[in-house]
């Protein structure tokens, strides 16, 4: 299913986590190229197609709110962003249109483009999950395409996925259970599709 088929989706931004490991606060607020890095990601879903963009923010809400900005975009506070990515991600499932697909994106991924975003709605067929996936190696050195983020949701699915949500697990559950609904599309040439999880992925950012 294309981007001008009938079903439009709907950005996801998870970005309520505090950024314990990291220790420079929220990561919706880390600096990428003039400006928070939540803004970037949420402008990118919208370049990429995505007809709107839910922003789901926690630890530092009122911060990030007044730092970054957010006009375009759906803003929910996530109140339990303690309890784990799970409570944003159902947030966000909530918030947006019930008929429109969903794609989730991590706010601490700074490599993610409007094209990876074009790819994915491009390449999404009816009834499926798909993912980005990237070529990068594994904790035992063994290079391949890892399964990463953003993800988009078939409309149909939705209700199904947020039934294995909890805590700070997301859609992983219901992706390792239905893995022959899973089509991962290559954005290698986009990114490496990194997280800024620890100071030393702070390069990412550069």
């Amino acid at each position: 299913m294309g981007i001008a088929d009938e079903v439009r989706t709907t950005g996801v931004v998870l970005a309520a986590g505090a950024g314990t490991r990291l220790g420079l606060g929220p990561k919706a607020l880390l600096p990428y190229r003039g400006r928070p890095l939540v803004e970037s990601i949420a402008g990118r879903m919208l370049d990429g197609g995505c007809r709107e963009v839910v922003v789901v923010l926690g630890a530092g809400a009122a911060d990030v709110e007044a730092a970054a900005s957010l006009d375009g975009c759906r803003v929910v506070a996530n109140p339990g962003w303690e309890s784990g990515m799970g409570s944003s991600f159902l947030l966000g499932h909530q918030a947006a249109d019930p008929a429109d697909h969903l794609l989730i994106a991590l706010v601490d991924q700074p490599g993610l483009t409007p094209g990876t975003v074009e790819r994915l709605l491009s390449r999404h067929r009816p009834g499926r999950i798909t993912a980005a996936a990237y070529r990068r190696r594994d904790s035992q050195g063994e290079a391949g395409l890892r399964r990463g983020h953003p993800l988009l949701i078939d409309a149909s699915l939705r209700q199904a996925v947020c039934a294995t949500v909890s805590g700070d697990a997301g859609a992983r559950g219901f992706l390792q259970a239905h893995p022959d609904l899973v089509d991962e599309v290559d954005c290698s040439d986009q990114s490496t599709g990194e997280d800024v999880d620890t100071p030393d992925q702070l390069h990412l950012l550069g």
